[in-house]
């Protein structure tokens, strides 16, 4: 067999030029071009991994808040029907006062007394509580002035009487107290 290579015939492992593949190898980059170049590359990596964790913060953040929106819509969903029982409850606290001023009726005080009752109880199972306003600061956060009266007896912005009471949905005003609040006695003053 002749060793002599015909020019014009390459073998796989030989490039156009007649030298081997495998010494087409760019030279090997200094060590610090390395060094700096794998440096970058750490940055990189780091970058993208930092970027990568604050989006995975961020949807944690939209679950929980859209969890907290989700829960308080629950938690709130029946106040318009609970704004309507309202004017009942009212109504029945209006029907028990004419009952006891006239002295008669016993049997309807009681039994309108005893629907009271039970009505109030289905609303605090909700989170439907009064809350008292006679002789509190007036506080327009929670009652509503429905008229003002001179009283000596009594320092100013106080509610004197309470027309209306007032109500709290888990914790939030859900209909501020009708009141009437005292004022400065001008026959005092001077």
């Amino acid at each position: 067999m002749d060793d002599a290579r015909d020019p014009h015939c390459l073998t796989p492992v030989e490039h156009a030029s007649g030298e081997p593949i495998d010494g087409e190898r760019e030279p090997a980059p200094d060590p610090e071009v390395r060094a700096a170049e794998l440096e970058e590359l750490k940055r990189q990596l780091s970058e993208k991994q930092d970027r990568l964790l604050r989006a995975l913060a961020e949807v944690d953040n939209v679950k929980r808040r859209t969890q907290r929106e989700r829960d308080e819509y629950v938690r709130y969903a029946n106040e318009s029907l609970i704004r309507e029982l309202l004017p009942v409850i009212d109504n029945f606290d209006r029907a028990l006062e004419a009952a006891r001023a006239t002295g008669e009726a016993t049997k309807v005080v009681e039994g309108v007394t005893l629907i009271q009752r039970e009505l109030l109880k289905v609303l605090e199972r909700v989170g439907v509580t009064r809350y008292p306003a006679l002789g509190e600061r007036f506080d327009p956060n929670r009652h509503e002035a429905t008229g003002r009266v001179a009283s000596g007896s009594h320092p100013p912005d106080t509610v004197v009487a309470e027309m209306a009471p007032g109500y709290l949905l888990n914790g939030r005003v859900l209909r501020p107290a009708q009141v009437v609040v005292a004022a400065v006695d001008d026959a005092n003053v001077g």
